[in-house]
């Protein structure tokens, strides 16, 4: 089945799921945070329930009800790829059918995790979900993540080939894979990088797209950045907003306020600008009082204060 896949460029967040001080799932703040994200930030698509939105921290039944919120947020506004991955097959396909219900425009699919099934073993995994959905699916090609062994850009090639996969979120600090994949099947997948670490060279090197959780705070200045270097082949100014971008990436890569998880401190960037960041599901905790207070000097230092005029000047 051919799929529009020029549907599937641009800028989508990882977006994340909104959790409550008792770790309880908040239906309405997520679809808030969600709706933002589309209206306000101007994202091209999204994410939901990948990794940043902290699917593996859900029970099935609250991944199903965050599917049904799509549908009624997102309103087909904007094309919506709905994290059905899990260690099973069985798991994943049945997850991707109330997903496919839901009215899910893709499918993002992980690597088989935690257990590390042989190479032949992941790719037969693929090929049983894409004989269970009639939508396309989006690999997500984590191995730091998953603990499951990379595809490369010829066994993804392949995958392609066999009409088992249609996209892929390249999730690796080099841009190899992305260059790879543009030549040997960019004009027939759409290709993501999925990392935070070199967006703006994967830009330049064939990526239709950006995936990131970075993105949830980041999205205005990312789209101006694709727009840049995707839409009007000028890559001085994409590289000088990607600068923009970096002081946002270095918070979790140096960790600048200290060993912290980065949906963290996207939380606490939210609610620094007044807007509701909610919480993780534990043991990813929130920052304490004097990582908040860095965490707002380093904004102060670099513009992020005031997001709706970072890029001003550039």
């Amino acid at each position: 089945m051919p799929f529009a896949l020029d549907r599937f460029r641009g800028i989508f967040p990882a977006a994340l799921t909104m959790f409550d001080k008792g770790n309880n799932l908040d239906v309405e703040a997520t679809g808030r945070h969600w709706d933002w994200l589309i209206s306000r930030q101007k994202a091209d698509g999204l994410i939901i329930t990948g990794t940043s939105g902290e699917f593996i921290a859900l029970r099935d039944e609250e991944r199903l009800r965050l599917f049904h919120l799509a549908q009624d947020v997102v309103q087909k506004r904007v094309p919506v790829i709905f994290g059905s991955g899990h260690y099973s097959t069985k798991l994943t396909i049945e997850i991707s059918e109330e997903a496919q219900k839901c009215g899910a425009d893709a499918l993002i699919v992980i690597l088989p995790y935690y257990q590390r099934p042989p190479k032949a073993a992941v790719l037969e995994h693929y090929r049983r979900v894409r004989k269970a959905t009639h939508l396309p699916i989006m690999l997500y090609n984590n191995p730091a993540n998953s603990a499951c062994a990379e595809l490369t850009p010829l066994e993804i090639a392949q995958l392609v080939d066999e009409d088992v996969v249609h996209m892929v979120k390249s999730t690796f600090g080099t841009v190899e894979p992305v260059h790879e994949l543009s030549y040997l099947v960019g004009d027939r997948m759409a290709i993501f990088y999925g990392s935070f670490l070199a967006a703006f060279e994967a830009l330049c090197a064939g990526a239709h797209g950006w995936v990131s959780g970075v993105l949830n705070v980041s999205t205005k200045a990312a789209r101006a950045m694709y727009d840049a270097v995707v839409v009007n082949n000028d890559a001085r100014k994409g590289f000088a907003i990607w600068k923009k971008v970096l002081p946002l990436v270095h918070l979790y890569t140096h960790q600048q306020i200290g060993p912290v998880s980065d949906l963290a401190v996207y939380r606490s960037i939210l609610n620094s600008w007044g807007l509701h960041g909610g919480y993780c599901r534990d043991p990813f905790f929130p920052l304490d009082q004097a990582q908040e207070k860095k965490l707002l000097e380093i904004l102060a230092k670099t513009g992020w204060n005031d997001p709706d005029h970072v890029l001003d000047g550039v």
